[in-house]
């Protein structure tokens, strides 16, 4: 990101390792939503930053207090990677080290994965070895798009039999529909329209569709269910007013749970009704996906005993450093037929 609405390649030193960290060049990488929304100034007004939050590095170097991993070792990066010497870290919510969002450090702190070589705080408990013949497409996804989908279920408390919807099925909204089912989700209601979305939706265990171009949402579900409403839903897309769906399709005493990143010009405005006046116990909850290596290899568990593969979001597949600013381009260029880009490298 050379400036708003400007990327490009440009020439920087190579980041330097402290005693606890690593160096790492990317072995695989994929564009995200996150990376071309920043480029279009979502984070600021930033300038030569080097944008890119998912990979799987080879390690090149390690601080002398590193222990777990050496120069060689082919490792998973979360896209989270907290401070864990920093007391927020130690609570609940370990996305918010210094504050809010600032465990997310590649793109808002500091310089990205879509480099010859990238830096990672802490490397001993901020990466993961890949498991001995793992396929890397799979353990791909985990750093964020299953991460965060799978953080979107586990905050809305989807418990067995639950009837579930989850608006947007881009790659995260996938996630969370496999989550939901891997949780024991009942009905499960995917809201989306591209074809490939919901062909994968269905895979992984999407009992519904609804498409927002055959009427309003909340008319259609709230039919579905005969009048009852659903007892979760997840938001994964749309403007600041899916809160409001979200809350109008919702039985008394469900959750919704936000993992969209709203844009900071957007408003919430909630009518007293539509919360039950204060008094319907729905609670609503928004958060970033949990940082660090423990959760990622839980992640990289599920695929391991063939819970199920994420590696069915990758649409399209480039091979070479060169050709990240390609998957880039096609990731903010968003085609009907796009799921997610990812880019594999080999080095000399």
């Amino acid at each position: 990101m050379l400036s708003v609405n400007n990327v490009g390649w440009m020439e920087k030193e190579k980041p330097v390792a402290g005693p606890l960290d690593a160096i790492l060049r990317p072995v695989a990488v994929a564009p995200c939503s996150s990376d071309t929304h920043t480029s279009h100034g979502g984070s600021g007004d930033q300038k030569n930053l080097i944008l890119g939050h998912e990979a799987i590095g080879e390690v090149v170097e390690v601080g002398e207090l590193v222990t777990r991993f050496k120069p060689g070792d082919i490792v998973v990066v979360p896209c989270c990677t907290p401070d864990w010497l920093e007391p927020n870290s130690q609570g609940k919510y370990n996305a918010h080290d210094h504050g809010l969002m600032a465990s997310f450090k590649f793109l808002l702190s500091k310089d990205g994965v879509f480099a010859e070589y990238f830096h990672v705080n802490q490397a001993d408990a901020n990466l993961v070895k890949l498991p001995e013949g793992m396929d890397m497409a799979a353990a791909l996804m985990t750093v964020d798009m299953m991460s965060t989908g799978f953080f979107g279920v586990e905050q809305a408390g989807v418990e067995f039999g639950d009837t579930v919807v989850v608006i947007g099925i881009g790659p995260v909204g996938l996630m969370a529909v496999a989550g939901a089912h891997l949780k024991g989700a009942g009905r499960l209601i995917a809201v989306g329209t591209r074809p490939n979305g919901i062909a994968v939706a269905k895979e992984y265990g999407a009992t519904d569709i609804v498409s927002y171009k055959e009427g309003d949402i909340v008319e259609q579900i709230m039919k579905m269910t005969d009048g009852k409403g659903v007892d979760r839903v997840i938001i994964a897309g749309g403007k600041a007013d899916t809160i409001n769906q979200a809350l109008n399709m919702l039985k008394p005493g469900g959750v919704v749970s936000n993992m969209n990143y709203f844009d900071a010009s957007e408003t919430f405005e909630i009518p007293a009704w539509e919360w039950g006046l204060g008094m319907s116990n729905k609670d609503i909850r928004g958060g970033f996906c949990p940082g660090g290596a423990l959760r990622i290899e839980k992640m990289l568990e599920m695929i391991q005993y063939n819970r199920f593969d994420p590696a069915k979001l990758i649409t399209h597949r480039f091979e070479g450093f060169d050709k990240i600013e390609d998957a880039f381009l096609l990731m903010d260029e968003k085609p009907a037929d796009l799921i997610k880009p990812a880019v594999f490298i080999k080095w000399d």
